[in-house]
């Protein structure tokens, strides 16, 4: 049986990195510079499956995926919903006294503005929470602290000076796991699914609203739309959409026809099991 490949963009012992380790325990593991580099990776190789961020409870969507999204038109074979944890990491031998400055991504400084503030650290930004574990680990400074997973502490060998470092304790990011080959599983009446595509409408007045239409006509309910520019134009505009639905029911493909009718573009995404998380909600 070949192994299973996964690649993720940033640093092992990113958030991404522990969504991999908890969706895929067995895969091999493989780390890309930038997004666009991970989907070009799963798009030129079939057997390999991408984790990709697309939006955070508390920091709303990722810079780019949609675009890429877009460009690649890559499948979703399934969601995982990750809890954020942040901790505060120095290297060993380091106590919370020594620090002076505290480095991460800016969204993880933003995230932990409490413990920020009351012990009076200098904020440095970095491109990513992991990638400023690994800086630190190697700098050996005992004044400076990084904010980052558990999982950063473990493979670069760094004392956890306080766990759970968040202000908000409900932080949670969710993931698409992608690839190539399109991968649509059985629609049975008893579980539930998601739709997702990406469309762009007609110019013509209304296109938004009619679009919709049939969506409250066939009483489909959708859980998620938004926005987001074609590049380098501020004229045309293409829509994100999650349906609450498997593609194979029936009134999922009437409201899916009627979107059609009024769209320039539509392309499905992928149909997938909407994630446990779901039903927490």
């Amino acid at each position: 049986m070949t192994k299973e490949i996964i690649a993720f963009q940033g640093e092992k012992g990113a958030y991404s990195h522990l969504a991999c380790e908890e969706t895929f325990p067995n895969a091999t593991i493989k780390t890309c510079a930038t997004f666009e580099e991970t989907f070009k990776m799963a798009f030129e190789n079939e057997n390999l499956k991408i984790m990709v961020p697309i939006e955070n409870s508390l920091a709303g969507r990722v810079a780019d995926i949609h675009h890429l999204l877009t460009k690649y038109k890559l499948q979703i074979y399934s969601e995982h919903f990750q809890k954020v944890e942040h901790n505060l990491l120095a290297n060993v031998g380091t106590e919370l006294k020594d620090i002076k400055y505290v480095r991460s991504h800016a969204q993880a400084i933003d995230q932990c503005q409490k413990i920020i503030n009351k012990h009076k650290f200098k904020t440095i930004i970095s491109a990513d929470t992991a990638g400023s574990a690994k800086d630190l680990s190697l700098s050996k400074d005992n004044s400076v602290a990084a904010i980052a997973s558990k999982l950063s502490a473990k493979i670069y060998n760094l004392k956890i000076l306080k766990a759970n470092i968040e202000d908000d304790m409900s932080n949670v990011t969710r993931f698409l796991i992608m690839g190539k080959k399109v991968n649509q599983p059985e629609y049975k009446k008893d579980k539930k699914f998601i739709t997702s595509c990406i469309f762009r409408l007609k110019s013509i007045p209304a296109a938004l609203y009619k679009c919709l239409g049939g969506f409250a006509t066939n009483q489909v309910n959708l859980t998620k739309l938004e926005s987001f520019s074609v590049k380098n134009t501020f004229d045309q505009t293409n829509f994100y959409l999650d349906i609450a639905g498997h593609i194979e029911d029936q009134a999922v493909q009437k409201a899916l026809e009627e979107l059609g009718f009024h769209t320039e573009s539509l392309d499905i995404l992928g149909v997938y099991e909407a994630a446990p998380f779901r039903q927490k909600k």
